[in-house]
Order: structure tokens, then sequence, then C-alpha cells
């Protein structure tokens, strides 16, 4: 099986922890040249900083997905830098305020929603724009088991995990006779920081229920989601386009 990524660039948002930085490991190992994009500046210097002093070539570049201007700069800069862009995963991501859909705010929709679903969407627009160019490209969307299934108080993040399946789909559909693919992957229970804030805003307990109802037993932990991601964006994928696959214990499987 042929994972090598060796003189490709790869791209990826919410780089700086979590499944992003698992994942922009992955491809370092495999041997692409990465830009690691996230909104933390600190956080994704250390990232990218990582990855150097691996032996690995690794640029940072900060980035607010749910920002238009600042992620057409950041394809901008990925490619001016390495002259193409071969693989995109769009990863950035936030979770919504637990409360009922009648309770819930328009301002955490929309905020939930501006990174979400239309961040997925801007790193999509200026992505395929380039890999239209050279009529070849991989990306990679980060949906999530709540892009599959409902959950209670969760409406704001669930909706926009589901829109990212459909931008998934349509956009497999517009560029695979260009020799561009688009899949994405749906997370299950994964321990990442974003699951650390949940449990220190008191969560915890129904952390630990859901992780009793998954098949095996146990959470993820972002390397596994990373080596779906890289099997994916390789060649080894190479039939694979418009697909969403569940990576979550079995979860979402009864």
């Amino acid at each position: 099986m042929n994972l090598s990524l060796k003189n490709k660039v790869a791209l990826v948002t919410g780089a700086a922890s979590g499944i992003g930085f698992a994942t922009a490991r992955s491809y370092a190992e495999a041997g692409a040249a990465v830009v690691l994009a996230d909104i933390n500046y600190e956080l994704v210097n250390k990232a990218s900083n990582d990855l150097i002093s691996r032996g690995f070539e690794a640029k940072s570049f900060t980035c607010n997905a749910a920002n238009l201007d600042e992620v057409e700069a950041m394809v901008q800069f990925t490619v001016s830098t390495y002259g193409h862009l071969d693989i995109a995963f769009n990863n950035a991501g936030v979770q919504n305020k637990l409360v009922e859909i009648a309770d819930a705010t328009v301002e955490d929709f929309d905020r939930v929603n501006a990174v979400n679903l239309r961040g997925v969407w801007g790193c999509m627009k200026y992505e395929l724009q380039q890999m239209r160019k050279q009529e070849s490209g991989v990306i990679v969307n980060c949906s999530s088991i709540g892009g599959i299934v409902g959950g209670a108080e969760r409406a704001n993040y669930h909706a926009a995990k589901h829109g990212v399946l459909g931008l998934t789909k349509s956009a497999a559909l517009e560029y695979a006779s260009r020799n561009i693919r688009v899949n994405a992957v749906c997370p299950g229970l994964i321990w990442t920081p974003m699951v650390d804030a949940m449990v220190a805003s008191g969560q915890k307990e129904a952390l630990e229920a859901m992780v009793k109802t998954v098949p095996l037993q146990r959470h993820g932990n972002p390397r596994e989601i990373a080596d779906a991601v890289l099997w994916l964006s390789s060649d080894a994928s190479s039939y694979v386009t418009g697909q969403s696959i569940s990576i979550d214990g079995g979860l979402t499987m009864r």
C-alpha cells in the first residue's frame, strides 16, 4: 500500500493540537511539506517547530477559518511558499453551547456555523481554485458523527457537521473529472483538547456515559483519525471520492 506523500504539499487547519496536529505529523512522516494553520498563534508556531525539530518540512500560518480574507491568504501563502497545493485537511472547528433549540441564541448559531460550515466552505473555495489550475488534488473535510446523527442540546453543531457532508459530496461530483478527490471523516468520541474543555465545563459524566455506548468500549485518539485521513490523502485511496468514513469505535452502526 502506497501511503507516501513525497514531494507533496499539504495544508491542515486547526493544526495546533488534537486531530489537526496528529494529521500534520502523519503527513510530514509520509514525506509531505506541511503548512499548519490555526487561530492560536503561539500554539501553531509551537506545533510547526515541533515538526521542524524532528527534521520535517513545516510552516505555520495564523488563520481564523471564519474569516474569508484570512483563508484566502492562507492558501496563497501555501502556494507562494511551495508552488502548489496537493492535499488539504479542513479540520478547524468549535463546539456549540449546550442548550435546547428553543433557548439557543442566533449569536451561538452563527458562531458555530461560521467556523464549522462556512469555514470549510471558504477553505474549499480557495483550495479548489488552486487545485483546479493544477488539475489535481485531494481534500479531506472533518465532519463528525454529529454529521450523521442528531444530538440533544447540540443542534447548532450537528447542523453544521451535516452541512460539511453535503459540501463534500457536491464538491466531489463537481471536480471528479478534473482529478480532484474530496472525502470526509466523521470522528466519534476522540480525546482531544476540545474534550478536555468539555470535561472542564462539567460534561465529564455525560462523556463517560457516551463511552459506555461505544461497542469498542473506549474513546479514540487523534492518531487513529490521522491514519484514516492519511489513507484518504494518499494514492492508496485513488478510487475513493465523495465518501464519509465514520471512525467511532462502532458507535453509529446501531
